[in-house]
């Protein structure tokens, strides 16, 4: 990758507005995460399912893995449903008469290709920032969500 360049000096930025610059990072990495998942044949929702399903070798009721899933990135049931039905279509995932949903073979191996992939894409996003400078910038998000009456959660 090319050098970085900031372009605003620290007293510029002071007076940045915060709602800008964290729209325009998270719109910017769910871009590149979304692109290499597109390339890896799949939607950022069939992923995050996949991922549930996981630690799950016996599978899990879809409704439980809907009700955890539905509030990233505001995606709502319907949505994710769809996105189970496609996952099954494909021979992804399994569903039982009880609504249970596993991984095939087929399933865990592609999202165990999709998990070594997403190393390389989160050593990307994060190249030349800290473990240290991470956590404090979530530590300033989340305070600046309770600060403003906002909840904000990930699992």
């Amino acid at each position: 990758m090319t050098a970085f360049a900031y372009s605003h000096s620290d007293q510029d930025l002071v007076n940045q507005p915060v709602g800008y610059w964290s729209s325009a990072a998270g719109a910017a990495v769910v871009n590149h995460i979304r692109t290499m998942l597109a390339e890896m044949g799949l939607t950022q929702p069939q992923w995050w399912v996949l991922s549930q399903l996981v630690p799950a070798p016996d599978g899990r009721p879809r409704d439980e893995v809907v009700g955890v899933l539905k509030g990233y990135l505001e995606i709502g049931e319907g949505a994710l449903h769809h996105n189970i039905n496609a996952l099954h279509d494909r021979g992804l995932i399994t569903e039982d008469s009880a609504g249970r949903i596993a991984l095939t073979e087929d399933g865990r191996a592609l999202q165990a290709r999709v998990a070594e992939r997403q190393k390389a894409v989160r050593a990307e996003i994060h190249e030349g920032i800290t473990d240290e400078d991470y956590v404090r910038t979530l530590k300033v998000l989340q305070r600046m969500i309770h600060n403003v009456g906002g909840s904000a959660w990930h699992h």
